[in-house]
């Protein structure tokens, strides 16, 4: 898979901005929190996929990368019901002094 097939998109949140923010030193208590970043990404990446395209990239080093499995939402219109679209999302953990200007 094309490294620009993997990585679809990256999810500005409220959250997603704080955790970026943050650095090592002042999440003692657990070595690999702040700096992390976080992406939606195709649903049948793997981590080490993952990895190599944040790094190649954004040209940052990678230390570590979480995901999960999105299930899409049941909604209804009208009298029928849907289901929004499953995707996956991933937290990538960059190691200390990188950081990703796009966020």
């Amino acid at each position: 898979m094309d490294i620009y097939h993997v990585i679809v998109r990256p999810l500005v949140t409220e959250k997603g901005t704080h955790q970026s923010t943050l650095s090592h030193p002042e999440t003692n208590w657990k070595v690999a929190r702040g700096g992390s970043y976080t992406f939606e990404v195709h649903p049948e990446a793997t981590k080490t996929e993952i990895k190599r395209a944040i790094e190649r990239i954004y040209n940052v080093e990678v230390l570590s990368v979480r995901t999960s499995n999105r299930l899409g939402k049941q909604r209804r219109y009208r009298m029928t019901f849907g289901e929004t679209r499953s995707w996956k999302k991933a937290v990538v953990v960059l190691n200390p002094g990188f950081h990703i200007d796009l966020f």
